[in-house]
């Protein structure tokens, strides 16, 4: 179960594979919020999503619990660290509440599980943190995979969206929940104008509504021209989207994790958080992390402007734009792409 970002469902589902795998006639739920609810459809490991709608939580938490402990669960994975989670891992009743070890976990989540991972720190990235729920229950490791199904009629309208692109593009990824991790319009706009004039890709903005001025701004100071989809595509859509671009560029974001599993070469940009916890999977290699004293601060708001952020230079993505398009996209193991 887990209920978080959808970087933090992106990287977790590798895990529901290897759950199918290791037991493959169990009933396998996974409890989301409204926000991932579309990375887990059509997953063929996972038999039913179970919504928890956080946005209207006053009324719906008590109902939602009930309604988890009426399904008799045997076995709960408590995939997040908090209060909350642990209290809803508790409530369904099941005889093994899997958690987070005492020293990983945070609020007291730990008192209410009673079977926990092995203690591991805050230097493991998330995705290889998770996996060892898979270690716990004895499954094998194996290779790691993602499996993103899109209906023909999602395709037509991501067809539709691009449908004004000459070529190759690349996904700039506008903006990130925590304004600490956001990257600046102007470096945007370098960014396209290189990757237009040196490279000749098309440059598309992709981001949620929140990131519209942004991207505004940003087409702004751009002097090639920018499609700006911001706040336009579903999640699902953006899946595909990503899938098809040459490269992405863009900071410590969900956006960012879909692309890594989708195989797209993701250019990542790191201030505030720290790539060996929350870096894309299999592209170590292409982050850019901002200098600082104060890196990483993990702090949502940042107080100096963000200066971590704007030590990162148009050059510094330019040479890694070079590394990521020299990269043969058939060589990224472990990556089941959108059909």
């Amino acid at each position: 179960m887990l209920h978080g970002s959808i970087g933090d469902v992106t990287r977790a589902l590798p895990l529901a594979g290897l759950l199918r795998q290791g037991f493959p006639k169990a009933y396998l739920a996974w409890s989301v919020e409204p926000t991932a609810y579309p990375l887990l459809q059509g997953n063929p490991a996972i038999d039913e999503i179970i919504l928890f709608d956080r946005r209207h939580w006053w009324k719906s938490f008590l109902p939602f619990l009930k309604a988890l402990r009426r399904k008799r669960f045997d076995t709960v994975l408590d995939l997040q660290r908090h209060l909350k989670s642990g209290v809803i891992s508790w409530s369904t009743g099941a005889s093994q509440r899997i958690g987070f070890h005492k020293a990983d976990s945070k609020e007291g989540n730990w008192l209410f599980n009673n079977r926990y991972i092995e203690e591991t720190g805050e230097e493991i990235s998330k995705l290889d943190h998770y996996l060892k729920f898979a270690t716990a229950l004895g499954i094998p490791r194996a290779p790691i995979r993602w499996s993103f199904t899109l209906t023909m009629t999602e395709q037509a309208s991501i067809d539709r969206h691009l449908s004004q692109l000459t070529g190759a593009f690349a996904a700039l990824f506008v903006g990130a929940r925590w304004e600490s991790k956001q990257w600046f319009p102007r470096q945007m706009a370098d960014s396209a104008e290189m990757l237009n004039s040196v490279h000749g890709l098309d440059v598309v903005l992709m981001g949620g509504s929140d990131d519209q001025s942004a991207a505004r701004e940003a087409m702004r100071l751009a002097k090639s021209p920018l499609l700006n989809l911001t706040g336009m595509t579903s999640l699902r859509e953006a899946v595909g989207m990503i899938q098809r671009a040459k490269l992405a560029i863009g900071p410590d974001t969900g956006l960012m994790h879909i692309a890594a599993a989708v195989g797209t070469p993701v250019i990542s940009l790191f201030g505030a958080t720290d790539p060996r916890r929350t870096g894309p999977f299999g592209f170590a290699d292409l982050v850019l992390r901002g200098r600082a004293a104060c890196v990483p601060c993990q702090q949502r708001h940042c107080p100096i402007g963000r200066i971590c952020m704007q030590s990162i230079t148009t050059a510094e993505i330019a040479a890694k734009t070079v590394l990521a398009l020299d990269r043969d996209r058939t060589e990224q193991i472990g990556h089941a792409h959108s059909r």
